[in-house]
């Protein structure tokens, strides 16, 4: 348990375990808002999800694209922690009913992990402060169990639906194209600004009949009082009062009157109406079914690649609903980033957890992308390696995000295949003439057994697969042989900037770390296919 003062001025984006995380770094009561979208694999047959597991220990570190929970001895293990008094009484006794009603899966690994993290969660959010649980509906009443058990059933606020895709063509069943969000609050006492979604189409053809002559759609509305108003009885232009009155005063009818807005009909024996213009409404109040919001296309601007990506706009109605400007707004699972883009566009702080690094480098590239470069001095980045050390301790605890990390560091993009890759852990892209799309092709090596054969493989890949250049990134120092192998392997000349490049480049993680960079062509950043944009044109009323 972390206690003190709120997080800086800067906001903060950690690679490593949110629950470590949580733990160490997050004081109490020092965040406003919490959305989380925690992995879930709901692809998967919901008869797999619910089938015992042996118990073994197969509890791999989550991969991005890999929402997969399994009952492992490290879930044995937190159950234990939560039961033996790492959680309140009525979350250690839900926990307990939960195992004795589903048994030992993947499901209750997937509670049990998920409810160490809400205890945490609780635990830091501010007294007026929220939490959005976006969750899968095969897990979402477990998960409202637990949130009751760690929140109070009396902070529950409700749950919303959000309709996600049309209707599919599903085989003897309802067709699944919704998820559920579940809202708490802290406390009875939370932030909320009502958020407004535009009229249907329907709805305004129906209403706002009228056009003025400057082309504004207004609809009519009635000016008698409901109720009796002695001093609103008058005459007004030749027109009766209603039997109760106007609904106001003879000065604010002088106003109205004066700025076009009341409809006068054709006889005095009717009455005047007030004009109610559409572009002047705030539009209807959003309530718990959210039809409007629709999910990321092929074709999309903000589209990222990543196949858990929420739409913005999505992230912006939850962030405008329940925080304010300079809040503090936590996404233990931030994934490809789009609720530390919402916080950051609506001018909230924000914190960001993933276990990936593959997670965190696409975030840091999203940011500098729609903010400019700039952005990246208004936040740290923790957990990732500072020296090489600390370098040295990544590629131990995962040789894997170690391989992210280092290309990430040159622009490249990191190759997602694990086996098989040809010795390719990552390609830079860049324009090598008008219209053709160069590259360079990145291998990492963290042994500490180097050698120019390694080298010569680099070349041979360069070649066969007809790229433009290579680049290898040792964690040691390239050896004398390796250099002179670089050495050998020419020239590449490119056109479209008229630049010279050495074809092989050597480089080790402590140049990096240094901040110097292997010669060659501007990286087109992998990933952002979204264009930047003015934090200012939201797309949702407030």
């Amino acid at each position: 348990m972390v206690s003190g003062k709120s997080p800086g001025s800067k906001n903060l984006l950690y690679y490593g375990d949110n629950l470590d995380v949580l733990r160490r770094h997050l004081p109490d009561e020092s965040v406003d808002l919490i959305y989380l979208d925690p992995p879930f694999n709901s692809n998967r047959s919901y008869n797999v999800l619910f089938r015992g597991q042996s118990g073994t220990e197969s509890q791999a570190q989550i991969e991005a694209f890999d929402d997969t929970w399994h009952w492992s001895q490290q879930a044995e293990r937190q159950f234990d922690d939560i039961v033996g008094g790492g959680a309140p009484a009525k979350v250690a006794e839900a926990v307990v009913a939960m195992r004795d009603l589903l048994g030992t899966n993947d499901v209750l690994a997937y509670l049990v992990m998920m409810t160490a993290r809400l205890v945490e969660m609780h635990r830091v959010l501010k007294p007026t402060g929220s939490i959005y649980l976006h969750c899968d509906p095969t897990a979402s009443h477990y998960l409202k169990v637990a949130m009751d058990a760690i929140f109070g059933p009396t902070n529950f606020r409700g749950e919303i639906t959000w309709v996600r895709t049309t209707t599919h063509n599903d085989a003897k069943r309802w067709s699944p194209n919704a998820d559920i969000i579940l809202y708490y609050g802290k406390t009875e006492r939370v932030t909320w600004n009502r958020v407004f979604a535009a009229h249907s189409e329907a709805y305004v053809t129906s209403k706002y009949r009228y056009t003025d002559e400057e082309g504004r759609r207004y609809r009519l509305d009635n000016m008698t009082s409901p109720n009796p108003r002695p001093n609103m009885t008058y005459e007004w232009k030749g027109h009766a009062p209603p039997a109760f009155g106007w609904r106001y005063s003879r000065e604010t009818m002088t106003k109205l009157d004066a700025e076009g807005r009341i409809w006068y009909p054709d006889s005095k024996s009717k009455r005047p109406q007030l004009k109610r213009y559409l572009d002047e409404q705030e539009g209807s109040v959003v309530g718990n079914v959210w039809t409007d919001i629709p999910p990321i296309n092929s074709q999309a601007r903000e589209r990222l690649g990543y196949p858990t990506q929420k739409p913005l706009a999505l992230l912006e109605r939850i962030i405008a609903a329940s925080s304010n400007e300079g809040d503090v707004v936590l996404d233990p699972f931030c994934g490809c980033g789009t609720a530390v883009d919402a916080a950051e566009k609506l001018r909230r702080r924000w914190i960001g957890i993933d276990v990936t690094y593959l997670a965190i480098d696409l975030i840091r590239k999203r940011m500098r992308h729609t903010y400019g470069d700039e952005i990246e001095e208004t936040y740290e980045v923790h957990g990732i390696p500072a020296d090489v050390d600390g370098a040295q301790a990544l590629f131990a605890e995962n040789p894997f995000d170690f391989e992210r990390w280092a290309v990430s560091l040159i622009d490249a993009q990191p190759n997602e295949k694990q086996v098989g890759d040809h010795g390719i852990d990552g390609v830079v892209r860049f324009h090598s003439d008008e219209t053709r799309i160069g590259r360079v092709l990145v291998s990492v090596k963290g042994g500490r057994q180097l050698a120019p054969t390694m080298v010569r493989d680099l070349v041979g890949t360069v070649q066969r697969e007809k790229a433009e250049m290579g680049v290898l990134i040792t964690l040691g120092e390239p050896t004398r042989g390796m250099v002179e192998e670089a050495g050998k392997s020419g020239v590449y000349e490119n056109t479209f900037t008229g630049q010279s490049f050495p074809k092989i480049q050597l480089i080790s993680t402590a140049d990096l770390l240094g901040g110097k960079r292997p010669k060659m062509p501007t990286a087109i950043l992998p990933y952002i296919k979204a264009r930047a944009r003015d934090r200012d044109q939201l797309s949702l009323e407030v």
